[in-house]
C-alpha cells in the first residue's frame, strides 16, 4: 500500500494519520510499542523527503496480514521513495541542534535500514520485526547516549 506525498510540510501530519489507519488491519494494536515505533519511523523519514528535497514522495508500507503467526513473517517496512537522487550525507549535529537527527532515530529505532537509487531518485526504507527484542533508547539519537555514529546525524537529500 502507498500514499502519495506532496512536497508540503502539512503532509507529514497526514502520512502518520493514514499510516495509523492501516495499522487495525494488520493486527498491529494501536497501544502496542511497535506501533508508536513504526509511525515515529513514518513521521521521520517522510519529514526527510518533505524537507530536504522539496519534491513529491511516496510514502510505502508493507505490512503483515493479521494471521502472521511466525516471528520471520512479521517484518513491517516503511520505505519513502522521493525524486532526488542525492544520498544521505553524514552531518554532525552538536548538543543545541533543532534537527539532523532523524536517520540516527531510524538507526536506534529500526531493525535494520537503508537506500538505494530508484528510477530518477532514491528510495529509503526501514524494517521493524514484531517479534525483536526490543531496540535502544530513542533517547541515543538525541544525545542520550551513544550511538555507531557518535557525532553523526544524517541528512536525507
Amino acid at each position: 500500500m502507498q500514499l502519495e506525498i506532496r512536497p508540503d510540510p502539512a503532509e507529514v501530519g497526514r502520512a502518520r494519520r493514514w499510516a495509523r489507519s492501516r495499522l487495525a488491519g494488520s493486527g498491529i494494536t494501536a497501544d502496542e510499542p511497535l506501533a508508536e515505533t513504526l509511525i515515529l519511523l513514518v513521521s521521520e523519514l517522510v519529514t526527510n523527503a518533505v524537507v530536504h528535497t522539496g519534491r513529491p514522495a511516496v510514502l510505502r508500507l508493507c505490512l503483515p496480514g493479521p494471521a502472521a503467526e511466525e516471528c520471520a513473517s512479521a517484518t513491517v517496512r516503511v520505505e519513502v521513495a522521493d525524486r532526488s537522487s542525492r544520498a544521505p550525507v553524514p552531518r554532525c549535529a552538536d548538543d543545541d541542534a533543532t534537527g539532523g537527527r532523524g536517520l540516527a532515530l531510524v538507526d536506534c529505532l529500526a531493525d535494520r535500514w537503508g537506500w538505494s537509487p530508484e528510477d530518477a531518485g532514491k528510495s529509503i526504507w526501514c524494517e521493524l520485526d514484531r517479534c525483536s527484542q526490543p531496540r535502544q533508547s530513542a533517547a541515543v539519537a538525541y544525545g542520550g547516549g551513544l550511538s555507531a555514529y557518535e557525532d553523526l546525524a544524517f541528512e536525507a537529500v
